[in-house]
């Protein structure tokens, strides 16, 4: 059955790669991406695939957010249902690491947007839909100063407490929707994968791009993955498994999410909800 597919991210990595198995399988796919020219290069390739299903383009700079509640919008307006949600796109290492009002740019990218974007397109969403959010085998406590943007702290820091924060707010959500809204799931796609992200990063080649998009693909689609709402999928380790400690701790989540909720407030005209 055609499903409707969000990737953010998905004009390079492993969104691409995703999209292309997701195009290729028939599915409506709605790429996100930060720049037009390289966007309309992907839905004129993955358009040419054989049996390629539909694909909607959409661009917006997740660092910002009014950018992000724009991008909600445009996708309700194209679309009544939304089966899944991928929220891939991600920073790490950037020669612009703070945003024009003073925030960390990993922070935005990889924690607070995709909040964002998920609470404004969970009206589309069913209780069979799913949400799917990257987190990552680098993972360390948060540190609140740091997410609200008083605090800078180093590359690695920064990315590694941005993916715990969002397989934080990952397992909030999931307790507050229940069985009443879709699946919500953090997922580690693979360590050191062949991304651009890790090359500029990390100086290294990388592993298959296609592990990471494969267990995506599995998350979106597979029935292993139903039911498991609030679950951390650690692909390294080929198994669900428990995140940093961290984010078990009910109080430290309920903090983050809180801080999350301020933040969204501040920068954003009008509510996320």
């Amino acid at each position: 059955m055609q499903k409707t597919i969000l990737i953010t991210g998905a004009t390079d990595g492993i969104g691409l790669e995703t999209a292309r198995l997701l195009v290729a399988g028939g599915h409506k796919v709605l790429l996100h991406g930060r720049n037009s020219d390289k966007l309309a290069k992907v839905d004129k390739d993955l358009s040419a695939l054989s049996d390629a299903g539909p694909i909607e383009t959409y661009v917006a700079d997740l660092s910002d957010l009014a950018q992000v509640g724009v991008l909600a919008g445009e996708i309700a307006s194209r679309n009544d249902q939304l089966d899944v949600l991928i929220n891939n796109a991600g920073v790490y290492r950037t020669n612009q690491p703070l945003t024009d009002n003073g925030m960390d740019v990993r922070f935005v990218v990889n924690t607070i947007a995709p909040y964002l974007l998920t609470r404004k397109l969970l009206p589309l969403m069913s209780s069979c839909g799913r949400i799917i959010n990257l987190s990552s085998a680098a993972q360390a406590p948060v540190n609140l100063d740091a997410l609200s943007g008083r605090r800078q702290v180093a590359d690695m820091e920064a990315y590694a407490q941005s993916k715990l924060a969002i397989t934080m707010w990952t397992r909030e959500l999931a307790k507050e929707l229940g069985s009443n809204g879709p699946d919500v799931l953090a997922i580690n796609p693979g360590s050191l994968l062949a991304t651009k992200m890790v090359k500029e990063g990390f100086g290294v080649s990388g592993n298959d791009i296609g592990i990471g998009a494969d267990i995506l693909v599995r998350a979106a689609l597979s029935e292993e993955f139903a039911g498991r709402s609030g679950s951390y999928f650690d692909n390294d380790s080929g198994r669900f498994s428990d995140p940093h400690p961290a984010a078990l701790n009910g109080q430290k989540s309920e903090d983050l999410v809180a801080t999350i909720k301020a933040l969204v407030d501040d920068l954003v005209i009008g509510s996320p909800q």
